[in-house]
C-alpha cells in the first residue's frame, strides 16, 4: 500500500524552528533514523519521518503541525537524507525515494563513491540502498573504463568520484563521516 506524504502544512501558522544541533534524532549513512535510545523500529514512525522530509535554504528538516504551530526540525545526516528505496520497472525505470517521491532513473547522473551508488537529482543527491543495489545489479557490469549501466536506452559509464559532490551547494548541509 502506497503511503501518502503528510498534508501540506498551513503556511499561516507560526513556526518553531529547531536547529540541527538541538535535534534529538538523526539519520545514519543507510537512511535509518536514530535517537539517543537507538535505531527507530516502528515502521509507521519511520515512514512518517521519511515522508515529512523537506528542504529549504537552511537544509533538510522534518515538519509537523503541533499545538497550533508549525514545528520545523533540521536534522543531522551522513551523505544525504534521500534514498532510493525501490526500483520501479518500466521505460524509463523509476526510483521510489524514502520520501515517497517517484523520480526517473537518470543514468547520466549516476556516480559511485566507494562501494555506494548515487544519483544527482536536481540540487540533491540520492543514495541507493542495499536493496535497490541488488535490484539494479543485473544491469551493472564492469568494463575496461569502469562500472557501466546497461538498460534499454543504452550503455552508460558510471564514474567513481573521490568525494561526494556537494549537490546542495547553496544550502548548509551536514555531510560528515562522524558517528552520532
Amino acid at each position: 500500500m502506497k503511503k501518502k506524504a503528510p498534508p501540506p502544512a498551513d503556511p499561516n501558522l507560526p513556526e518553531i524552528v529547531i536547529p540541527r544541533e538541538n535535534a534529538v534524532f538523526w539519520m545514519d549513512e543507510r537512511g535509518r533514523w536514530h535517537n539517543r535510545h537507538g535505531r527507530f523500529e516502528h515502521k509507521r514512525i519511520i515512514d512518517h519521518f521519511n515522508r515529512s522530509i523537506r528542504c529549504d535554504s537552511g537544509g533538510y528538516y522534518v515538519t509537523q503541525e503541533r499545538n497550533g504551530f508549525l514545528e520545523k526540525v533540521y536534522f543531522r545526516y551522513i551523505d544525504t537524507p534521500l534514498f532510493a528505496f525501490r526500483i520501479l520497472p518500466g521505460d524509463p525505470m523509476e526510483l521510489e525515494l524514502n520520501t515517497g517521491e517517484i523520480v526517473p532513473l537518470a543514468p547520466e547522473q549516476l556516480f559511485t563513491h566507494g562501494d555506494q551508488l548515487y544519483q544527482r537529482h536536481g540540487a540533491a543527491c540520492l543514495k541507493f540502498t542495499d536493496r535497490t543495489l541488488m535490484a539494479i545489479a543485473p544491469c551493472l557490469f564492469e568494463a575496461p573504463e569502469g562500472l557501466c549501466l546497461r538498460i534499454d536506452a543504452g550503455t552508460f559509464p558510471i564514474p567513481d568520484l573521490p568525494d561526494i559532490p556537494r549537490c546542495n551547494s547553496s544550502r548548509k548541509i551536514i555531510a560528515t563521516n562522524k558517528k552520532f
